[in-house]
């Protein structure tokens, strides 16, 4: 018998690129890498981690920039 956290049961998890746009409301680091994403014309919306890390460095980002995306990563783990 499948329990109700069942994988079947789950909601599909967003691209990590979506997941992090719809982040640029908060506040703190991540909103503020959520904020420049939605800025960016060329941002991997359906990208995963890797391909927003690519962004980044395409864009020399400062050191915060990774380290938000790090903590973002974590917290699209998570969901």
């Amino acid at each position: 018998m499948l329990s109700a956290d069942h994988v079947r049961y789950r909601k599909p998890k967003p691209a990590f690129g979506r997941w992090l746009l719809a982040q640029a409301s908060g506040s703190g680091a991540i909103a503020e890498l959520a904020q420049a994403a939605a800025g960016d014309r060329q941002f991997p919306k359906d990208g995963d981690v890797q391909a927003v890390s690519k962004r980044l460095n395409q864009l020399q980002a400062d050191g915060d920039m990774h380290l938000a995306l790090e903590e973002a990563e974590l917290d699209w783990l998570c969901v």
